[in-house]
């Protein structure tokens, strides 16, 4: 509290001393009349001070007018104070001012303009990033005003706002339209901040976490990409847990990104051409029924591959491969497919022949240059060709041996028979993946002679 605040509790009286209130600067200034207004009132698009004394300045925010009088706000107001304010063109004289670009809009100086004449100010998470935000635009610091709205509302944030992981939600979700203020008075960081160190240090049992929508990290798993990826890094950077990192991410990409194993049901249609043109039906219906664009779901998947936990077991085998489905889909970069086939290579024993059947995507450019069969293939067999070298590349790397792993045989003779359906499915295409893995890895062939003979079923029908 500066020294002329000071000056003015001494002069007040000893109940200055006494009550605790006015430790905490809520105080009124000697020199307002409270009595100058008691109400707002609306008429058409302005708010009307209910007052005997007639107003003296028209301020305009946005597209309402608002009819106040001057000395309570350039008394809490730096802002309004330091300028020259022109007159009004109206009849009614006075002083006009536009107020450009203001945050918080037209409710918030409402608010404020409440606050101005000394009626109940209502701080909550919902108004208060807003309110902060305004006030910092206005310059309401306690040089004007001992208890000025600066110091309330910097206040309420602190000890109220952080008090709470949901209430920061609030307060987080709020700044989505204050940019650059928000992020300039550091509300974004602290609020992200917050929330990361909660995260973090949350101990709730993983099967309440599973059944309760409103836990802190299915909350934080609704936040706009921008903040959310800022929660993430700063969880990383405090070395949260990789499984709990893990989950966060895995609800994100529930929530926001495209499902495209139930988007694309139905696919197995076989026929030459026929699957393709289902997939790009299907693609369309997607991005029409989706609330984000192509290039916002690319950049989703983008984001969400560079934060993921590069610990084993922190993210699903079929996590991964639905991201890699994803990706393929809205042609992310080539470099982020292949991190994401390493990675589904380094988890491979955990896969099933459900997740490994990705679709052959073609766009409409790269089906009008098609030309031979080969294009049309139904599934995507030179990148489950690329996920099983790099398994391999993993097993050499770590000196195990793959003979110990029935697991990983038995998902490429499952894989080998679904593929075997294809009518355009290369002979070359095939016989390299069923040479894939070293001949005393199969402790029994009898799957892969099942998917041979599908194959050759298949080729002779066409033949004939």
């Amino acid at each position: 509290m500066n020294s002329a605040s000071s000056g003015q509790l001494k002069s007040s009286g000893d109940d200055t001393e006494t009550d605790p209130i006015c430790n905490k600067s809520i105080i009124l200034p000697k020199r307002v009349d409270v009595s100058l207004a008691n109400s707002f009132e609306k008429k058409d698009r302005s708010w009307y001070v209910k007052s005997q004394i007639p107003t003296d300045l028209s301020i305009q925010v946005d597209d309402i007018t608002f009819k106040a009088h001057k000395f309570p706000l350039i008394s809490k107001c730096g802002y309004i104070s330091s300028i020259e304010l022109q007159p009004s063109p109206s009849e009614s004289g006075g002083y006009h001012l536009k107020l450009e670009n203001f945050p918080g809009g037209a409710d918030t100086f409402e608010t404020i303009l409440k606050f101005c004449y000394n009626l109940p100010l209502d701080l909550n998470p919902l108004n208060v990033a807003s309110l902060r935000c305004a006030s910092e635009y206005l310059y309401m610091t306690e040089e004007f005003e001992a208890g000025n709205l600066i110091s309330k509302t910097e206040a309420f944030i602190t000890f109220v706002v952080f008090s709470s992981w949901r209430d920061t939600l609030t307060v987080l979700r709020s700044c989505a339209s204050l940019s650059p203020w928000a992020e300039n008075l550091q509300i974004v960081r602290r609020c992200c901040d917050l929330l990361a160190w909660k995260a973090c240090n949350d101990n709730t049992p993983e099967d309440v976490v599973d059944r309760n929508d409103r836990c802190l990290y299915n909350d934080i798993a609704t936040l706009r990409t921008d903040h959310f990826m800022r929660v993430i890094t700063t969880m990383k950077a405090r070395r949260a847990k990789p499984e709990i990192t893990g989950k966060i991410i895995m609800k994100y990409a529930d929530n926001f990104l495209p499902i495209i194993d139930e988007d694309l049901e139905g696919i197995r249609g076989y026929g030459l051409g026929k699957n393709a043109l289902q997939f790009s039906v299907k693609r369309e219906r997607m991005e029409e029924s989706s609330s984000l664009g192509c290039q916002e779901h690319k950049e989703t998947i983008e984001s969400l591959v560079s934060v993921l936990p590069p610990e084993p077991g922190a993210v699903s085998c079929h996590f991964l491969l639905r991201l890699l489905k994803t990706a393929i889909v809205y042609t992310a970069s080539p470099a982020l497919i292949s991190d994401l086939e390493k990675r589904v290579g380094m988890a491979l024993e955990d896969a099933n022949v459900c997740d490994l059947l990705i679709p052959n995507f073609k766009n409409e450019d790269q089906q009008k240059g098609a030309s031979s069969p080969e294009a049309y293939t139904i599934y995507n067999v030179d990148v489950v060709h690329r996920i099983f070298e790099y398994f391999l590349m993993h097993e050499q790397q770590q000196q195990q041996q793959v003979p110990g792993m029935p697991s990983i045989t038995k998902l490429l003779d499952n894989y080998l028979a679904e593929i075997a359906k294809d009518p355009c499915l290369p002979i070359t295409k095939f016989q390299v993946l069923a040479e894939m893995l070293p001949e005393n890895a199969w402790k029994c062939h009898d799957g892969l002679y099942r998917a041979i003979d599908m194959f050759l079923k298949v080729v002779t029908f066409l033949l004939i």
